[in-house]
């Protein structure tokens, strides 16, 4: 089988678990940004793996446009976000990001993970929304994002791998 690796990230999160994920696949796997990737490489593919930044509840703006436009057969999905990854939020936001394909049932397995936030986009939400909302600066949200900024950690990083190699055997290669 032919794999392609496909990812966005804003951080460095999501490329780190793509690579993860690339590292047990078979030698030569391309693994790429989704602003490089071309269509022969994934008409090729029996298998895309796609990863994106968790943004707003969806994934995030280019990675939701490719996914958009696949009609692989075979689609593993995985994301990174700053939230628990064992939330109802993280669980939400793989399963919005199957939603925007065109063919949802293609998804053979997904994964997720705790990432790093952009210290930008915290200041940003700290400045638009007010002390006692949710994304308003707390203590208890500087102790989130504090624990955001350890991931991924060589933890998320082999789970990763462990989905990749659950991925190949769901798919019958292995």
């Amino acid at each position: 089988m032919n794999f392609v690796v496909v990812y966005s990230s804003r951080t460095g999160n999501t490329k780190m678990v793509a690579e993860a994920v690339t590292s047990v696949l078979p030698k030569g796997t391309t693994c790429l940004p989704v602003t490089e990737v071309k269509p022969e490489m994934i008409q090729a593919a029996d298998c895309v793996f796609v990863g994106y930044w968790v943004d707003r509840g969806l994934p995030d703006q280019a990675a939701k446009n490719f996914l958009a436009q696949l009609t692989n057969q075979h689609i593993a999905l995985f994301a990174t976000l700053g939230a628990d990854p064992h939330s109802q939020h993280a669980i939400d936001s793989l399963v919005k990001g199957a939603q925007c394909l065109q063919n949802p049932e293609s998804v053979v397995n997904q994964f997720i993970c705790q990432g790093k936030i952009d210290p930008k986009l915290i200041e940003q939400m700290y400045k638009m929304f007010p002390a006692g909302h949710p994304h308003g600066r707390t203590p208890e949200r500087d102790a989130l994002h504090v624990e955001a900024a350890k991931h991924p950690n060589e933890a998320d990083l082999e789970a990763a791998r462990n989905f990749a190699r659950e991925t190949l055997r769901r798919l019958g290669t292995v």
